[in-house]
């Protein structure tokens, strides 16, 4: 039923689509419709794949190096208040600037090739990281601090074995939204400059009129970026194992 549920809403919608595009007799070159788009995912699928294939590698690097930073960043930040004092302001105003005006610049230092797209989902998905770790760091439960006060335990002790377990179901959170958000870093990389990947493939096919082809990336995008999102929600279920539903599925 979890899985027929949604196959049956992405098929209503699919044929409203394409009686959209028959009913209103729109050019292929303005919205071609799903028969369209899927002939050309099939005619095209070795391109599509090898383009596919190194989105996919510059998010799953981008996703381990945002999240290993954001990490590491959340657990000083809530480790050491005089880093505290400096970094956060500097973590704020990170956020305060828009992500991807960096990407030219960013093109520009590493260069046209895997690095910079890298550089741009690791940016995207730091903050979400480190935001959601360092809250849940801030709100572990007062009554387990005291009694490792009470039994005089060391503070890396404290931060090892009581914050940062309390903090993992915060940390989830955070590496959820990071799974959703890290297709767009490394698809504007490419956007600004590259050779190779689904978003360079969406450039060239659009000015290039093929707009079924387009299509046919972006389909390939949307269905990395489920992917991405349902193992990343699936591994996180048995590591905070411990943390119950509260919202009934319906």
């Amino acid at each position: 039923m979890r899985v027929l549920r949604p196959l049956t809403t992405a098929a209503g919608l699919l044929a409203v689509w394409e009686a959209g595009v028959r009913l209103a007799e729109l050019p292929p070159y303005i919205l071609p419709g799903p028969v369209a788009v899927a002939g050309a995912l099939l005619a095209r699928a070795d391109l599509l794949a090898r383009h596919a294939g190194i989105t996919l590698a510059e998010i799953l690097l981008g996703m381990l190096l945002g999240s290993l930073v954001g990490t590491a960043s959340a657990v000083l930040l809530a480790a050491f208040a005089p880093l505290r004092r400096w970094l956060l302001p500097v973590l704020v105003v990170s956020q305060a600037l828009p992500v991807f005006a960096l990407a030219p610049l960013l093109v520009l230092w590493f260069g046209y090739g895997m690095a910079s797209k890298v550089a741009m989902a690791v940016l995207i998905i730091y903050f979400p990281v480190t935001a959601a770790f360092f809250d849940g760091l801030r709100r572990t439960e007062p009554a387990w601090l005291e009694l490792a006060r009470v039994m005089n335990a060391r503070p890396h002790r404290v931060l090892w074995l009581i914050r940062i377990p309390a903090a993992l179901p915060a940390l989830a959170s955070g590496l959820r939204v990071a799974a959703s958000v890290a297709p767009i870093g490394a698809v504007v990389g490419e956007w600004v400059g590259s050779s190779a990947g689904l978003g360079y493939l969406m450039l060239h096919a659009n000015a290039r009129m093929q707009i079924d082809l387009m299509f046919a990336a972006l389909f390939l995008l949307a269905l990395t970026g489920l992917a991405l999102w349902y193992a990343v929600d699936r591994a996180l279920r048995r590591l905070v194992f411990w943390q119950k539903e509260t919202l009934s599925a319906g």
